[in-house]
């Protein structure tokens, strides 16, 4: 069967009953991190909510006052996640978050436009795509696309944008002849019921599940962004429909006129501000990186001529990197001193380096490895690594000068 959100896109509000409502959760990454949930799985006798298929996202919506919160797809039914139970035979109304589907018919019926004038100009076939939360990619079976005919493409979907072209959606047979003439790449498996073709009247018919606007018009307009290399022998189109070129233009000017407050220059002048920037940016880092050498000579010779200097040398500077500390550590007599020293935030993330006699330094980084929550590894009188936290860089000086202490008296 067709769902009544395949037979009216438009529609945002639905009365129908609830036919199963059974324990079930839900697995879903939040932020990185995988959750999850426990909630119902819903079964209507129709639905408007859109399940994923098709390269086409779910939809989101309410059942009375209950969140759904994932539609999927199970042969000719929807199965719809809620975090509440329903009652079986209960009547309720679906309500469709309407932003959300718009956004996905502006974009599916924009990728058939786009993949159908991409073919009938170039001949590049689009072997897939997908949808996503920003944007979206058509996947085209070609290696490359020059900016002529990129620039070409978006004129000639625009115009065809501006001239009202209708879409109509057909439920045929699936022994119907006129099925065999529509481009597909075949339907899934456990499919039931009538095949729906999408018809872009005089540019495109396809198979296709998903939720498409019924005029070109109310794509209002398209924008290709680019291109990126994509897999062996293909090429990623990178494109914006309807409401999210309206939203991608106000985040633009938006971002302009931060520039302009920050450059102090006009929009046309952004990139040769942000280049001598950049090169203004390269040159105090290399004159920074020069003193640093400079004084890391300096810091060493200090404290060799120090008369009442012992046998530990301890420093940290938040500034610095790890070829700082080694000139340090080179310049100091390490055969006989232990030099420990850190940059980096005092009590956030930094390097550090401990340099000294082979035999305790090799016992005591990883005493130290372990107090400062670092990684890092060593031979040869050198342990260095990344420290994740400096704040018990006390400690370490601590527990460093007994260690080295007690194996001084002993070689004695």
């Amino acid at each position: 069967m067709a769902f009544q959100c395949q037979r009216d896109c438009y529609m945002k509000e639905f009365v129908t009953s609830v036919v199963s409502c059974s324990p079930d959760e839900l697995k879903q990454e939040v932020c990185g991190k995988k959750e999850t949930l426990k909630g119902f799985s819903v079964k209507l006798q129709d639905t408007i909510l859109f399940p994923e298929g098709g390269g086409q996202p779910d939809d989101h919506g309410l059942i009375e006052d209950v969140p759904v919160l994932r539609v999927t797809r199970q042969g000719a039914e929807a199965v719809h996640f809620v975090s509440a139970p329903l009652e079986v035979g209960q009547e309720v109304r679906v309500k469709v978050d309407w932003e959300r589907r718009f956004d996905h018919m502006q974009q599916h019926s924009g990728q058939h436009l786009i993949t159908a004038l991409a073919d009938a100009m170039f001949g590049y076939k689009t072997t897939s795509w997908e949808l996503g939360h920003q944007r979206s990619t058509i996947e085209l079976d070609t290696p490359c696309m020059k900016p002529a005919q990129l620039q070409a493409l978006e004129e000639a979907i625009n115009e065809k944008i501006r001239a009202h072209v209708p879409i109509t959606v057909q439920l045929l047979s699936r022994d119907d002849p006129a099925v065999e003439k529509v481009r597909s790449r075949g339907l899934p498996e456990d499919h039931a019921g009538p095949v729906r073709i999408i018809d872009i009247e005089g540019i495109d018919a396809n198979m296709c599940c998903g939720t498409h606007v019924s005029n070109l018009s109310h794509l209002q307009v398209i924008k290709l962004l680019g291109t990126e290399k994509g897999k062996k022998n293909k090429t990623n189109l990178i494109f914006l429909a309807g409401n999210r070129v309206l939203k991608y233009a106000e985040k633009s000017y938006s971002t302009e006129r931060s520039l302009v407050s920050l450059l102090k220059t006009g929009p046309d002048e952004h990139i040769e501000a942000v280049d001598r920037l950049q090169k203004s940016v390269k040159l105090l880092q290399k004159t920074n990186l020069s003193l640093l050498r400079d004084m890391a000579v300096l810091i060493a010779q200090n404290f060799k001529n120090d008369p009442q200097r012992g046998n530990f040398f301890s420093m940290h500077k938040k500034e610095g990197d790890n070829e700082f500390m080694n000139i340090i550590a080179n310049e100091i007599n390490t055969e006989e001193t232990l030099v420990f020293l850190t940059v980096g935030e005092e009590k956030g993330p930094g390097l550090f380096l401990l340099a000294g006699p082979i035999k305790p330094v090799a016992e005591m980084g990883p005493r130290v490895l372990e107090m400062l929550q670092g990684k890092g590894a060593g031979k040869n009188g050198r342990f260095q690594g990344k420290a994740n936290n400096l704040a018990r860089r006390g400690e370490v000086e601590v527990f460093l000068q007994q260690c080295f202490k007690h194996h001084s008296s002993e070689e004695e």
